[in-house]
């Protein structure tokens, strides 16, 4: 058999086999016959964009879809009826920065990435992606923006396969190959320059810039990822709008990564949908995010998390940049940039720890929640179809023990995720 073709299969086998094993399913992906009806007895109904709880309301779900909602809807006579009366009832959470696809291994890599690309291939870093997509779901997360770092379009393969119903996972926005200047994020040498793709679409010129968005929306990217800053040589204004312009063209939203505070300028002056990170911006930069209606996704690092990505001094700084942006009042979607691992943790659970930094940063719980779901719903631009508990919505739900508005670590410890109508673990 030629190796190519041993590859993808020893992909479908494995990928296969982590479906059928996954933890706590109570639900096939693919459905026979007519549509289940579900009816939610929800104690306490959290709406995070009123911040307001609702108490002993219904949930009626046909399909995939939430069909009504009140107290005193009819439960249908076929109905399934899942008691969630003792419990705080809320949609399902967001996490707009993840690389699923990824993870970092200390000992082998000595946490740096560039040493992680180099040694996962393709084929292993899509298995690892439908681990990680399983335990996000797990976690409370039923939707997620991919923003890269998945060798040759692993996060396609993954977002196509929880869409088949193949694997369990969030609904995925994914952005295949990063684009970037000559470089991407690596320090390459010159007799191997080539050690840095797939990894990265280099675009210097403005011919380059549209090939890379153009081949990375043929190969399955629904979002357009861009690094701005990672060389001596940036992205400049005019760049970034040429590639906002031709993203938009073509019906996507661009996100942009920004380590430095003039990459952050760069971006928010250019009008991109999201800049990842921008934990150097200044006051004025985060004037300039919110005038030009640009969404931050901070990606806050919690102690631990700045420690594991090797910046230890960076939490602070992101602590401080995250108060400061509240309080000017930019739009912030939640995201988290997890690729490592630690003992007793998950993907899932290790992105939602990242709240604590906002309790760090006095930012209200409300708010909190709304950069969770309907913010991040938002700018992912899947708030028709999902990110609030609607007639009409996708059946996206979860719930915690505690009401998350009165105490935000309540997303720690979700008991109960149905994803488009499918029970994926419970009490």
């Amino acid at each position: 058999m030629r190796p190519q073709i041993k590859s993808v299969v020893l992909l479908v086998l494995s990928i296969l086999a982590l479906a059928i094993v996954a933890a706590k399913v109570e639900a096939q992906y693919q459905q026979q016959g007519p549509p289940q009806v579900i009816a939610i007895k929800a104690g306490k109904l959290i709406d995070p964009e009123k911040g307001t709880t609702e108490t002993n309301q219904i949930i009626v779900v046909r399909g995939k879809e939430i069909e009504a909602v009140g107290p005193k809807v009819p439960i249908p006579a076929d109905a399934k009826i899942i008691d969630l009366s003792k419990s705080s009832v809320l949609p399902g959470l967001f996490d707009a920065h993840t690389h699923l696809c990824m993870t970092v291994m200390r000992e082998r890599d000595g946490g740096n990435y560039y040493f992680t690309t180099l040694l996962d291939p393709t084929p292993y870093r899509a298995i690892e992606g439908v681990a990680n997509a399983r335990d996000m779901l797990a976690a409370g997360f039923t939707t997620v923006r991919d923003v890269g770092n998945s060798g040759n379009y692993a996060d396609t393969a993954l977002r196509e396969a929880i869409e088949r119903g193949l694997v369990p996972g969030p609904t995925m926005v994914n952005a295949g190959r990063i684009i970037a200047p000559y470089g991407g994020q690596f320090h390459l040498q010159p007799e191997k320059p080539e050690l840095a793709t797939p990894e990265y679409a280099f675009a210097d010129t403005r011919d380059e810039m549209l090939k890379a968005i153009r081949e990375n929306i043929h190969y399955g990217a629904t979002v357009i990822k861009i690094v701005v800053d990672d060389q001596k040589y940036i992205y400049s204004v005019d760049d970034i709008k040429f590639m906002v312009a031709e993203a938009h063209r073509d019906g996507l939203k661009l996100a942009a990564h920004c380590w430095t505070q003039a990459g952050a300028h760069n971006a928010a002056e250019a009008g991109v949908d999201s800049i990842e990170h921008g934990q150097m911006m200044t006051n004025d930069d985060l004037q300039l995010a919110k005038k030009n209606h640009v969404v931050l996704v901070g990606t806050d690092f919690t102690e631990s998390a700045a420690r594991e990505s090797g910046f230890p001094e960076l939490h602070a700084v992101f602590v401080d940049r995250l108060k400061r942006a509240y309080q000017i009042g930019v739009t912030m979607a939640f995201g988290t940039d997890v690729i490592w691992t630690l003992p007793g943790e998950t993907r899932g659970t290790l992105a939602a720890e990242y709240v604590d930094s906002w309790t760090e940063a006095d930012v209200p719980a409300k708010d909190t929640l709304q950069a969770m779901t309907i913010n991040a719903a938002r700018l992912l631009g899947v708030d028709h179809d999902r990110g609030a508990i609607k007639a009409g919505l996708a059946a996206d739900i979860i719930a915690t023990p505690e009401n998350p508005l009165e105490n935000i670590q309540a997303v720690r410890n979700v008991s109960f995720v149905m994803k488009d109508g499918r029970v994926f673990k419970s009490e």
